[in-house]
């Protein structure tokens, strides 16, 4: 069973399990439009089911879980994005921390066998020195690292206290073609190809010296599964251990249009400006930054590497190249007039 399998790791998930022979159970939450594109390559697999269910009704969740009774269960649902915690950090609390608690209370309760994965976050470490391990001490900067911070220590307060199996993947930042927009990684890669397309002329952003260890979720994935195909329950790490800032997101982005940025003023009226023709392309706006923000995030799985022998594949520069392709696939005819179905595939 996945929650959130409509998001991003939901969609890699499913494909990897389904691939696997899984029978998969995927929950979300009901919408009046249709949320499942990244969906699109398995919806049509017979072992996939999907489920109305929500993180903060636990008498869906019960439901769900007593008729599936799975095997393994991916807490993957969320309020993912850090800078909207601050505008709703009840919400954030009610689904990222104590729907957690729903999950194992239910399979609890139900007296289920099922291994347990939740999805935990760098941003639980906040500014702590790098590189970030489990050993790290945690000191989160946000309500959405402070409700994740409840749901692994929940989570190891389960394990402990009632024998089950049930681990932590404490996941740095990891994209792909499909990622959410509300991302800076997609933000960037979706105005690069605007950009190429003649259809924006400017990428206003917040911090551009945040540093991130980015990797692909296609990769991370497969992290998760090994976790619960240990015989002990445990919490990791899983990393690419190369950090990046924004200010380099952005150059990478350009350069896949042949874009050389040239970076001028600092701090609020910083601007970025193409080198050959001097238009500015990049602004520095107050809008997008937090109200406590996290600096420099890096990560350290080894101890991944050694128990689970999970590493990541992808370099940034192809995650960034791969996302920057695959937005300006979507602003072309092709994408449009063709099978979407194929375009996943090739986006995916």
């Amino acid at each position: 069973m996945i929650t959130g399998i409509t998001g991003q790791d939901g969609a890699y998930l499913s494909r990897f399990l389904l691939e696997k022979g899984y029978v998969v159970h995927g929950v979300h939450r009901r919408t009046s439009t249709d949320n499942t594109e990244r969906l699109w390559s398995v919806l049509d697999d017979p072992n996939l089911h999907l489920h109305d269910g929500d993180l903060t009704d636990g008498g869906s969740l019960t439901r769900i879980l007593a008729d599936t009774r799975p095997d393994e269960v991916y807490n993957l649902g969320a309020q993912s994005h850090v800078g909207t915690s601050f505008q709703t950090p009840e919400y954030t609390a009610n689904v990222d921390g104590v729907g957690v608690l729903r999950l194992l209370e239910a399979i609890r309760t139900l007296n289920l066998p099922s291994r347990f994965y939740q999805a935990s976050s760098s941003e639980l470490f906040g500014n702590a020195p790098a590189p970030q391990n489990e050993k790290t001490v945690f000191a989160p900067c946000s309500p959405y690292a402070s409700a994740k911070l409840y749901a692994y220590w929940i989570v190891r307060n389960y394990r402990s206290s009632y024998g089950m199996h049930a681990s932590n993947g404490i996941l740095f930042n990891h994209e792909s073609p499909w990622r959410s927009e509300d991302f800076v990684t997609r933000k960037v890669t979706k105005a690069v190809a605007e950009i190429h397309a003649g259809l924006r002329g400017e990428i206003h952003l917040g911090n551009l010296d945040a540093m991130r260890d980015w990797g692909h979720a296609r990769d991370y994935v497969e992290g998760m599964w090994l976790m619960l195909q240990q015989g002990q329950p445990d919490d990791y790490v899983l990393s690419t251990g190369y950090a990046y800032s924004v200010r380099q997101l952005v150059e990478l982005a350009l350069d896949e249009i042949d874009i050389e940025i040239e970076w001028d003023g600092e701090g609020i009226n910083e601007t970025g400006r193409n080198a050959k023709t001097g238009e500015v392309l990049v602004r520095v706006d107050s809008e997008f930054f937090r109200p406590n923000d996290v600096n420099y995030l890096c990560g350290d799985s080894g101890k991944a590497y050694d128990l689970l022998g999970w590493k990541h594949k992808s370099s940034f520069k192809d995650l960034v190249r791969e996302m920057v392709q695959a937005d300006m696939k979507r602003l072309s005819p092709e994408w449009r007039d063709s099978d979407e179905l194929q375009i996943f595939r090739d986006a995916a």
